[in-house]
């Protein structure tokens, strides 16, 4: 018997709008390539998931259409989602401004989705490639090896192209301009940045520090921690900031945010005038940081040596620092595909096809990312819950 819904990827929208459609009475068969579903689930947040945050709102979000998600994210709060976590019996807790994470392992919201597509009656298909799909006078037709499945509506929930080592392809890309739908340009987002040449030189040896610091793009600012790595730069700030980045634009780091880097040498000069430049340094910021500063910009002497100008401008440069990226790590580290099928060629209600009926996109494959935080994860949930109210 062929299923009333077919969904084209086992990730976390797919699995939510499944228990959605399957709760309304539809038979839903889900169709994942890898061995199991649920794998960028498995490794968020460092195995806990990060499945939410407090404070969702559509300004945490990139699209070249940003009104889209409103519609979604405001039918499926965070606060929806809690309410199932909680009633699976999951603890969480809050690590930093709203972002929830599992007590204890991510293999718990995986299991919490399995069972409620179970009680919903979804039926899941994993290590299944689909060969083919067509749409005729009778409708979608896909060809799963010799099996022809002919569902009434179809739903692509396969992802970006991040992380390809778990198995992203670009197909539902492939789909959506197949069915007459404009595909946004792709990119990595969510991702480390990597210095070449100089730039790199002047970070050798830094690998492996970190600090709080902000890092800002054209206007585009996030504060939080900075690592220094063996290819540039990562942590939760350059990830932020990746997805802001183009090639060619200048990334400036704060190193010592919400201070004034140069009052606050002026008071150490005031205070201790034959402390020296490096000794101050090397107290606000990591010690071999503050060397490698030192080494390579010439900074020199004690505080009192130094004029109001020279303060000044070593106080702008911690507060500005320029560094000139080249690139990033790309797919293979990504947390995130930035870009997609263009929303406005799609229902903000329901995630469905205005080319073509029964037809939805949800998830990564459509053009909305999210800031770090838990908000890509609560776009699944909201869009998979939007087109599975419906489907």
């Amino acid at each position: 018997m062929n299923p009333d819904v077919v969904i084209i990827g086992g990730g976390a929208a797919g699995l939510m709008c499944a228990i959605e459609a399957g709760r309304r009475g539809r038979r839903v068969l889900v169709i994942e390539h890898a061995n199991r579903v649920g794998k960028k689930i498995l490794m968020s947040g460092g195995g806990r998931c990060n499945f939410t945050n407090y404070d969702v709102r559509p300004a945490h979000y990139l699209s070249a259409n940003p009104h889209f998600a409103k519609s979604a994210l405001a039918r499926f709060t965070p606060w929806d989602f809690i309410a199932r976590v909680e009633q699976h019996g999951i603890a969480y807790h809050e690590k930093g401004e709203g972002q929830l994470f599992c007590d204890g392992s991510s293999r718990q919201i995986v299991q919490m989705l399995l069972d409620d597509c179970h009680a919903a009656g979804v039926t899941i298909r994993t290590d299944t490639r689909v060969d083919e799909v067509r749409h005729d006078a009778l409708g979608f037709e896909l060809r799963v090896g010799i099996e022809a499945i002919r569902p009434q509506s179809l739903v692509v929930a396969s992802g970006g192209l991040s992380i390809p080592k778990m198995g992203a392809t670009g197909m539902g890309y492939a789909l959506a301009e197949q069915f007459g739908h404009r595909v946004l340009p792709t990119r990595a987002g969510l991702v480390p940045l990597t210095l070449s040449g100089r730039p790199l030189d002047e970070i050798d040896g830094l690998a492996g520090i970190a600090l709080p610091a902000a890092a800002e793009v054209d206007g585009q600012r996030f504060s939080s921690a900075v690592l220094f790595t063996h290819r540039g730069l990562s942590g939760p700030a350059i990830l932020q900031i990746s997805s802001y980045w183009n090639a060619g634009e200048r990334l400036w780091l704060d190193l010592l945010p919400g201070d004034d880097a140069g009052a606050r040498l002026r008071a150490a000069k005031a205070e201790a005038p034959g402390a020296r430049l490096g000794s101050w340094l090397a107290e606000a910021l990591p010690k071999r940081l503050a060397q490698s500063l030192c080494d390579r910009q010439g900074w020199a002497g004690t505080l009192q040596s130094l004029s109001e100008p020279q303060l000044r401008g070593i106080g702008n440069m911690l507060n500005r620092y320029p560094v000139i990226v080249s690139g990033t790590e790309g797919y293979r580290t990504a947390e995130v595909t930035l870009g997609g099928v263009d929303t406005t060629e799609l229902s903000s209600q329901t995630m469905a096809s205005r080319h073509l009926p029964n037809l939805y996109f949800i998830g990564e494959v459509v053009d909305v990312t999210g800031h770090l935080g838990g908000y890509n994860f609560q776009w699944a949930w909201a869009s998979g819950v939007a087109a599975g109210r419906v489907c």
